[in-house]
């Protein structure tokens, strides 16, 4: 029987065959495609001739290629649509895929290959991006320990094993808690929630094939239940279940799992010769140390908890008002702040929801990349992994530029958040490729499908990502796209998050679900002047995860992360009112790999640029205008890696 993990795909576009792809193909083409790269890598290492940069560095670009196509398939179903044989291979691949990297990066002679080329950088003649490669290619050498030797190299041989093993079940555990949780809703209880609420609810019942509406753990479902539901009980049990996600003891309680990854990875940072791990991970950030990090945050934290104070009276009041006693509590500060939104800007978002219309916000952000970047959509019916999926050829003057591929509802098996993946990035080396790019998201299903604003926000922020893929013009796949500092990355998301709030967007795209008709000017007005409602409470959630993961990172690891945390929001004078955005057993940025790990902060330093890139097109008089948007293509989006992040 042939695998088709292991053909070369003659598909449109050179698309994974998903109708013919079966769990059975992934272990016999990891086992097949990881003895080549091995293969591969052995025979880079053993080469008699003099190190190039061609038969080392651009060799080692090119080797495991049928590799990376097992896991682009096979890690895009695990997030995306995980079920029990999925998630046990996943198990299984991990301490694998650490080992095949450990014995690359401590191959001696390997080594020693790319840093004599490093030696000899200044006689070699590279041209820049040559040059970028060459450094990140030493640097992740350095860095991984390929200088460390004997039971030092064992050692970290050994914590490498451990953390993949470890991330994969922080993820998997928090995934159960996730699937596993519902509460079932009476006809009664669904009494002063909107309808669009109640569609969400009977939706998802449908999902978990229960006899009425649910409240799942979903972020698109449980928020607005927490902003509507006029059920104090109901609110605290959904909230109580929400925030326990990862400690609810038992097999998938994670807290044990995180104590062990950060002594691990203290561990791994004293191996390296650094002080702590936060000062490793932030050594090729733009932040550079913790102490940028802390200054930043803790600007930032003053002015937030203030103003946080100051609306937590007020919703204090409003709490007491209706005969409540006691303190304003965490599942009340949704209910209330909406009721406040609704009195003080005239603006109830169950009024401004039938405008946000999925299928038109999707309208919208291609009509942004179409005037911005010249950039069309066309629909493709082709094989995809989930019935939710759909498709879209990208062109550029008639030239094939990606594909985009989207999955944006809530299910069973999907990890929750929201991200941007590529299945294939954009090179022209060892051949030319073009990028087959996903956005990820967990939106509320419904007919048709309705958006909050958040949500609304949430598509174009991944959707920038996804643009950072697309127009990737660079040679090498391993600076293209979105491989760039962690600090840096999320600058093209940010930013694209301005044009949703483009007057002439919103006049334009959102329309009324039943009517067709556009939003009212006077709404319109209302929807932008509230945009930044609750900014306290969102700021303090935020920077509170933010300062308990540098914490956790930037010292001797914690005996008990929890106690760590508590610590931590004390020292800062958290609100009782307010959580961290992600409680450490629920932080999957932090533990369920490092991408974030002492890197929270990232949105926040982002930030400051994108709006400072947002104000080159203010400063134009016009949001699309066309040189800034090339001077945004040819300085950043097309760039990648392929250069300093500061100098981008």
């Amino acid at each position: 029987m042939t695998n088709p993990m292991l053909e070369t795909w003659n598909t449109r576009f050179g698309m994974a065959p998903f109708d013919r792809i079966e769990d059975g193909h992934f272990a016999p083409a990891f086992d097949t495609a990881m003895r080549a790269a091995r293969a591969e890598v052995a025979a880079i290492a053993d080469n008699r001739d003099s190190p190039t940069f061609a038969n080392t560095i651009a060799a080692l670009e090119a080797a495991g290629r049928a590799l990376d196509k097992v896991l682009s398939v096979f890690f895009t179903l695990a997030g995306a649509d995980s079920n029990p044989a999925r998630q046990a291979l996943q198990r299984e691949l991990s301490p694998e895929l650490a080992a095949f990297t450990s014995d690359l990066y401590c191959n001696k002679a390997l080594f020693a290959r790319v840093a004599d080329l490093w030696a000899r950088r200044n006689e070699l003649a590279l041209d820049p991006e040559e040059e970028r490669l060459l450094m990140l290619t030493h640097r992740r050498f350095r860095r991984a320990g390929a200088a460390l030797e004997g039971e030092a190299e064992q050692r970290m041989r050994a914590i490498m094993a451990r953390l993949a093993e470890l991330g994969t079940r922080f993820t998997q555990n928090l995934l159960a808690d996730e699937t596993g949780w519902y509460m079932e809703l009476e006809e009664r209880d669904l009494e002063g929630l909107p309808d669009f609420v109640v569609d969400a609810a009977r939706s998802a019942g449908t999902d978990r094939m229960r006899g009425g509406p649910v409240i799942t753990l979903s972020r698109s479902l449980i928020v607005p239940f927490l902003q509507f539901s006029p059920r104090r009980d109901l609110r605290e049990r959904a909230f109580r279940a929400w925030v326990a996600r990862g400690a609810l003891g038992g097999e998938t309680d994670n807290r044990a799992i995180a104590a062990e990854i950060l002594e691990l990875r203290a561990e791994r940072a004293a191996l390296l010769g650094y002080d702590s791990f936060a000062d490793f991970k932030l050594e090729t950030e733009m932040a550079g140390t913790p102490e940028a990090v802390r200054q930043l945050l803790m600007d930032v934290w003053e002015p937030a908890l203030a103003r946080a104070e100051a609306d937590a009276r007020a919703l204090t009041e409003m709490l007491q008002a209706d005969g409540m006693n006691g303190p304003l509590e965490p599942w009340d500060w949704r209910y209330y702040a909406e009721r406040r939104r609704a009195k003080e800007h005239d603006l109830d978002e169950a009024d401004v929801k039938p405008y946000m219309q999925l299928d038109r916000m999707i309208e919208a952000a291609f009509a942004c990349a179409h005037r911005l970047f010249g950039l069309s959509f066309v629909p493709v019916d082709m094989p995809l992994y989930h019935p939710d999926c759909r498709a879209w050829e990208v062109k550029r003057n008639g030239a094939h530029v990606a594909v985009f591929i989207a999955d944006y509802f809530a299910r069973a098996g999907k990890r929750s958040g929201a991200w941007c993946s590529a299945m294939r990035g954009q090179a022209r080396f060892p051949e030319t490729q073009a990028p087959v790019v996903i956005n990820v998201c967990n939106f509320a299903k419904g007919d048709p499908a309705l958006l909050s604003y958040d949500d609304a926000r949430t598509l174009f922020h991944e959707f920038g990502h996804a643009l950072h893929q697309m127009l990737s013009d660079v040679t090498y796949d391993s600076v293209s796209g979105t491989s760039v500092a962690r600090d840096f990355v999320e600058l093209p998301s940010q930013l694209y998050e301005h044009w949703l709030e483009v007057p002439e967007v919103l006049s334009e795209f959102a329309t009324h679900a039943e009517t067709g008709a556009p939003m009212p000017p006077e709404m319109l007005e209302k929807v932008l002047a509230a945009a930044n409602f609750d900014m306290g409470f969102q700021t303090v959630e935020y920077v509170a995860s933010a300062l308990v993961d540098l914490a956790f990172h930037d010292d001797e690891a914690p005996a008990d992360p929890m106690v760590r945390q508590r610590e931590v929001l004390d020292s800062i004078g958290m609100p009782h009112a307010i959580v961290m955005r992600h409680a450490t057993p629920h932080f999957a940025h932090v533990f369920s790999g490092d991408g974030y790990s002492a890197g929270y902060y990232s949105y926040m330093w982002s930030e400051v640029m994108d709006w400072d890139a947002f104000a080159a097109f203010e400063e134009a008089g016009d949001h699309f205008d066309p040189q800034v948007a090339r001077a945004l293509e040819r300085e950043i989006l097309s760039r990648g890696g392929s250069a300093d992040a500061a100098a981008l």
